[in-house]
């Protein structure tokens, strides 16, 4: 078990450019079956989400204040997989490292139209984390980031039907102000998993001046070593 408390208390050695805001892809679970011959599903997610709550403790060792994650896409998905994700929200509701590093859990996308047992434990979770700000964590669920685009631009025709404002108003500031992350600082590091070398579909809009990192390795096997070097090539270019 990931002894978690000694990394917290750790400070990241030598000066570096860390950034404001990390997004993380979680790709490969199915290739992570296959390669290792696995066949239970169950396990393949309870270790990507696992990973995800992994993921906290790097942000907080090196004062991330803002980490994204993309745990689940707008595609079919297998019971397993959403009881998983059950699970992972319930941990983190009653996770010491959330509430003694103060982590504020907000959840970007079309979560509600996932089962209704999830949709009542992402709100807890939710509303357990909703009075800190020292971390921020948005984890994406139920989330494709042309619908995120899409979803901004309906929301400014609506204000314009209603006369709330004209047309000629629309402008890249306002495209922002409606998106599911409206409130939050774009990334400056996407840290692609998986080993496809195609363009990330997670936050689309605000990831278009975002450094790149193509980790090679699949979200199950993804480590706190990888993490860092994600950071270190970042520092590489800034």
């Amino acid at each position: 078990m990931l002894d978690i408390l000694p990394l917290i208390r750790k400070k990241v050695a030598g000066r570096r450019i860390l950034p404001k805001h990390i997004a993380i892809t979680a790709e490969g679970s199915a290739k992570w079956m296959r390669d290792n011959n696995i066949h239970d599903k169950k396990e393949a997610f309870a270790r990507k989400h696992r990973i995800v709550l992994e993921l906290i403790v790097q942000q907080i060792r090196n004062s991330i204040p803002i980490l994204s994650v993309l745990v689940l896409d707008n595609s079919e998905h297998s019971a397993e997989e959403l009881e998983s994700l059950h699970r992972m929200f319930s941990s983190l509701k009653s996770s010491r490292i959330v509430h003694d590093n103060q982590v504020k859990v907000s959840v970007l996308g079309k979560w509600y139209d996932i089962p209704g047992y999830i949709v009542e434990e992402i709100k807890k979770t939710i509303d357990e984390t909703k009075d800190y700000d020292r971390y921020f964590l948005n984890l994406c669920v139920q989330y494709e980031g042309h619908e995120e685009i899409v979803d901004s631009c309906r929301l400014i025709a609506r204000k314009i039907k209603a006369g709330k404002i004209d047309i000629d108003s629309i402008n890249s500031e306002m495209l922002k102000e409606n998106l599911y992350s409206s409130y939050f600082l774009p990334p400056d590091l996407v840290i692609k998993t998986g080993t496809k070398k195609t363009w990330s579909n997670l936050l689309l809009w605000d990831s278009s001046e975002a450094h790149y990192y193509f980790s090679g390795k699949l979200f199950n096997n993804f480590t706190a070593a990888d993490f860092e070097k994600a950071i270190e090539d970042f520092n590489r270019f800034n």
